[in-house]
């Protein structure tokens, strides 16, 4: 049956009973070609490992130095123990990653469960406890498909093209003009106001204020905007301290989102635990990957959060779908910037399974993807373990511990 699954998706035959035995034997990395940002925290680069079962498994997400420095972990490791290697990463080296580079983790890690997937011939999701709905619905930020010259016409399309909401962002801020926070405040209040009448009220919008305010203005518009619905209230102020949400939970009753970010569980648990948020907005690869954020969502689904990823790579997005499609029931949305996903020539156009507005589970084994690395451009490739290891500790019985 596995034989069969593998040809079916054009892989070479797998024999199940190697696994056990399988190794990493190269990592490579590739640049996305027309993708500029030098961002660390928002790269975009290819993973590709390879096997010595032939099989080879894609990730993405990560800057070149990043995913080099996990990649000479990996060499020799069996790809199949993904949770062992996952704490091997990310406790290895003795200090914990930052978010940089549990970016690029998380491109590993997405890469190890196309490997493990294709390797069953089963889609991920099958592999992360099979499916827990049929789709995913998906919100707009801006909407490509619309001729609309208003944003209340551009924030109908949305609606009508099948999508759950159209998402806004605060007046001001975007241009070179110093950023007036009490002039803005009242701009981002009545520009919520007319988009909320354009799509006719119902949680059918929503609004990042994207960090910009103050306590005291955040929670102005947030009170001004409880009386029409919005699906959720985004980043109301600065998120380098998570725990002042304690004081805006109790100021306001508008629904609150907030953690693109923000990283692996630590990041979120408190804001989560003491359901401080409506929604988490941690996405993929930022969470370290797959293996990570089917944590999370335990973490959400036992305090009644939501999750609404942040829009990411396509690649990425795919791996979402394969995540918040078996990991929980909880509610989830996914944010598409332009509001249709990304379909780069170098991954293979079926990657993702969109139409009305809603990501649909894709059955194909791994992830789905298809990666011609003719197409992208070939940065660098790690064949051999770094020559500068630094220890760890394992348990009696072989569970990884801190050095």
């Amino acid at each position: 049956m596995i034989g069969s699954a593998a040809a079916l998706a054009g892989l070479p035959p797998f024999d199940a009973s190697a696994a056990p035995k399988l190794k990493i034997t190269k990592i490579r990395y590739y640049a996305a070609p027309g993708y500029t940002k030098p961002l660390f925290n928002q790269a975009r680069g290819i993973v590709e490992i390879q096997t010595d079962g032939g099989l080879v498994g894609i990730g993405e997400g990560g800057s070149k130095d990043m995913v080099e420095q996990l990649a000479q972990m990996l060499i020799g490791e069996n790809p199949f123990r993904i949770e062992h290697l996952w704490q091997y990463l990310y406790r290895g080296m003795f200090y914990p990653p930052g978010r940089e580079k549990l970016h690029a983790q998380g491109a590993i890690d997405m890469a190890l469960w196309d490997i493990k997937g294709k390797a069953l011939g089963v889609p991920v999701y099958e592999l992360l406890g099979g499916a827990t709905r049929d789709y995913v619905e998906c919100y707009a930020t801006g909407f490509r498909a619309s001729k609309a010259k208003t944003e209340e016409e551009r924030a109908r399309d949305c609606i009508e093209a099948g999508l759950r909401a159209y998402r806004i962002g605060p007046t001001g801020g975007n241009g070179t003009d110093p950023f007036d926070f009490y002039d803005n405040a009242k701009k981002t209040i009545d520009f919520c106001k007319r988009i909320d009448a354009a799509v006719g009220g119902g949680g059918k919008w929503a609004v990042d204020l994207h960090t910009r305010f103050d306590t005291t203005e955040g929670i102005k518009i947030c009170k001004a905007l409880e009386s029409t619905e919005p699906y959720f209230v985004e980043d109301i102020i600065r998120s380098e301290n998570p725990e002042v949400y304690k004081t805006v939970r109790q100021m306001t009753t508008v629904p609150i989102a907030v953690g693109e970010q923000f990283g692996d569980r630590w990041d979120s648990n408190n804001l989560i635990e003491q359901r401080l948020i409506d929604y988490t907005r941690f996405t993929l690869p930022n969470t370290g990957g797959l293996s990570e954020f089917k944590k999370l969502a335990s973490m959400c689904e036992t305090h009644y959060v939501g999750m609404i990823p942040h829009f990411t790579g396509p690649l990425a997005v795919a791996a979402l779908v394969h995540t918040l499609g078996s990991s929980s029931p909880t509610r989830c949305l996914m944010e598409l910037a332009g509001g249709e996903p990304e379909r780069p020539d170098y991954f293979n156009e079926d990657l993702v399974n969109f139409k009305n507005g809603k990501l649909y589970l894709n059955p194909e084994p791994g992830l789905g993807v298809k990666f011609n690395p003719q197409k992208a451009t070939f940065v660098m490739e790690v064949t051999s373990n770094t020559k500068f290891p630094h220890p760890y500790l394992k348990s009696p019985d072989g569970a990884i511990h801190n050095w």
